[in-house]
């Protein structure tokens, strides 16, 4: 956007420096008119008329010179311009990717989500009640994960080894009874990779 503004800022410059050479050009080509038409006779007039060209012919030299360097100044902002606005194509390219992927991504989560919905809405089913609420209640607690696997004596919810007298206790508990780990207080799942 600035160079954008800088280019448009420097068009302006330029055209007005245009401007400017035409105005001089204009006049003295209406003086040369009057000097070449004869219509001047007196000699201080046509001194000053001679000394006024010169003055106009200097003056649109330097007023070319500015041009010329608005001109410069002009090219290179755009150059810059053309620059940037490749560039900002190729980043937005880059977005429109990564939106598409992370639009696919969001689908397939999405999609994913629905599924294991369906599979817990079906195995919640056949889980008693108040088992199911206790579970609700830690996984809302211990962020999303209610109950832990107890593998080789520990927890794998907090990642703490259980105590001996712990795991005593559960040895003795019956295949059916709820255990909870002592340290986090979520719920237990024994498997034959326990270490009971």
């Amino acid at each position: 956007m600035a160079a954008q503004t800088e280019e448009s800022d420097t068009a302006r410059e330029q055209t007005k420096a245009e401007q400017d050479v035409d105005q001089v050009r204009q006049r003295a080509a209406r003086d040369q008119q009057r000097l070449d038409s004869g219509a001047v006779t007196s000699p201080k007039d046509l001194e000053n008329l001679q000394r006024e060209i010169t003055s106009l012919a200097k003056r649109q030299g330097d007023l070319e010179d500015v041009v010329l360097e608005v001109m410069e100044r002009r090219e290179s902002a755009q150059e810059r311009v053309a620059e940037l606005t490749e560039r900002v194509t190729a980043v937005q390219s880059k977005i429109d990717d990564a939106t598409a992927r992370r639009d696919a991504a969001f689908e397939q989560i999405d999609g994913e989500v629905a599924t294991v919905t369906k599979e817990r809405e079906v195995v919640a089913g056949s889980i008693p009640a108040d088992l199911l609420k206790l579970y609700d209640k830690l996984r809302g607690q211990q962020g999303g994960v209610g109950a832990a696997k107890l593998y080789a004596r520990s927890c794998q919810g907090c990642r703490q080894e259980l105590a001996i007298t712990e795991l005593a206790e559960i040895r003795k508990a019956a295949p059916d009874t709820v255990v909870r780990c002592e340290n986090c207080r979520r719920i237990l799942v024994r498997t034959s990779e326990s270490g009971l």
